[in-house]
């Protein structure tokens, strides 16, 4: 044999011990998730390590590896996760969200209903995590079917799609805010193009698909439900106004849309440039949204200092496990691209017809249908196609991101946390669950594809 075909040979060798690496990994990782219910923090640790070993750079190098990821994922994407969650826990203690639901909801007539639930699910959700969202809009959906005597499909889809495709496609939501950080998007594009993807996404599997929802599961809202809503939280001593809490909501979105339209606008934007490179960055836009919702939300809500304090401090325990999550995400990717497998993947997807944002969508499914977790689904995809993002324009790349986020939403089931709490909150079966939430979900996920490829064509 010559020494070129020996290296050849070698080279092979070397590439497929690295593909094996990569797939045994990700199915422990969710054989753990699914099978042995491992948490997906220990899961993704031992998946790191797995990946360390087959993949040639040892135990010790893979420790540090995933170490170093962990902290790097923590310390780009940990601080806006607990940034968004004081934001968040002030606009509930305060009434802030239900001066939201009751003015757009009070103002609208029993036909616009479900667009009005679908603006409210989106509003709610863009500073909330999902299962906050929704604990705190189902009693809205259940009074507000039962006060319209409209069908609870046609009022409770709307919101859900609402809080659901703020939640995959636009940060600073964990998912979304992971792949940006780890496909090194912009998080003003992405910010930008998932909004414009998220409008039609939230109409679409909404207020029309709810439509045809209702129809297959024509369900009311039971008296038992009604009962158990029927005592209301505490409420503030007065709420903030209409108007103050939604710019307040609005201003991170504002700030960080404003920096990354000065980016764009290049020269002809040098004299506020400097102005939003600063209050434009994802963690000083969320600091002052904090600050300002701590006078809006708090002072305006008649808080005081203590009150203040203690929505603060309740607002971080619920975030651990999310970081903790998100975190080692960050170590997998940092392992895989340590073992150097990010070339030979990067190089297998160039030689593919597929696109590549086909393709992050379908990694992404696929994880998600596993292990029923967007956010795992989010992270594991953006550390396996992370090589990747290397060779995309900036545009392209943040539609990488989306199309990631697109895919971790596609069919919750039985094994996702989100499909049992529409189940129990709505008072479904198993099979309206299905023919319902199951159903936007994949509705969602499918129209984000669509969407993201098209706007491909034209960026």
């Amino acid at each position: 044999m010559t020494p070129s075909a020996t290296l050849a040979l070698a080279a092979t060798a070397g590439t497929s011990r690295l593909v094996l690496a990569a797939v045994l990994a990700i199915a422990v990782i969710v054989l753990l998730i699914t099978w042995a219910r491992l948490h997906p923090f220990l899961s993704l640790t031992l998946g790191s390590l797995l990946v360390a070993w087959i993949g040639g750079i040892g135990l010790t190098d893979g420790v540090a590896s995933f170490t170093k990821g962990v902290g790097a994922t923590v310390a780009s994407v940990g601080v806006l996760i607990a940034l968004g969650a004081m934001f968040g826990r002030l606009l509930a203690d305060s009434g802030g969200a239900d001066q939201l639901v009751d003015t757009i909801v009070g103002r609208a007539s029993p036909q616009a209903l479900p667009w009005a639930m679908a603006l409210v699910g989106a509003l709610i959700g863009l500073p909330m995590f999902f299962e906050i969202g929704l604990v705190l809009l189902i009693p809205v959906v259940l009074l507000v079917a039962r006060r319209a005597e409209l069908p609870l499909m046609r009022v409770g889809l709307p919101a859900l799609a609402g809080l659901s495709v703020m939640h995959g496609l636009v940060p600073p939501h964990p998912g979304p805010l992971v792949a940006v950080a780890a496909l090194k998007a912009d998080l003003g594009v992405t910010l930008g193009l998932g909004v414009l993807i998220a409008v039609p996404s939230v109409v679409l599997a909404g207020p029309l698909l709810s439509r045809w929802v209702a129809r297959w599961v024509p369900v009311g809202v039971p008296d038992r439900l009604i009962a158990a809503i029927g005592g209301t939280s505490t409420r503030p001593i007065r709420r903030p106004g209409f108007g103050v809490t939604l710019a307040t909501v609005l201003l991170p979105v504002v700030l960080m849309l404003g920096k990354a339209v000065v980016d764009i606008a290049g020269q002809a934007a040098q004299p506020v440039a400097a102005v939003f490179d600063l209050v434009g960055t994802p963690v000083v836009a969320l600091l002052l949204a904090v600050l300002v919702a701590l006078q809006t939300f708090g002072r305006g809500a008649g808080m005081d200092r203590a009150r203040i304090a203690a929505s603060l401090e309740a607002s971080l325990p619920p975030i651990a496990g999310i970081l903790l999550i998100v975190g080692a995400g960050g170590g997998f990717k940092q392992t895989l691209v340590d073992t150097g497998i990010g070339p030979v993947l990067a190089d297998a997807i160039a030689g593919s017809r597929v696109s590549p944002l086909v393709l992050a969508w379908v990694v992404a499914v696929l994880i998600r249908l596993a292990t029923g977790s967007a956010t795992v689904a989010t992270v594991t995809a953006s550390g396996i196609l992370a090589p990747l993002a290397a060779t995309l324009s900036a545009a392209h790349t943040s539609l990488l991101a989306l199309s990631i986020g697109a895919g971790s939403l596609f069919l919750s089931h039985v094994n996702d946390a989100g499909f049992w709490l529409v189940k129990e909150y709505f008072g479904l079966t198993v099979g309206e669950t299905l023919r319902s939430w199951s159903v936007m979900e994949s509705v969602i996920s499918v129209i984000g594809l669509v969407l993201v490829l098209a706007v491909s064509l034209v960026v």
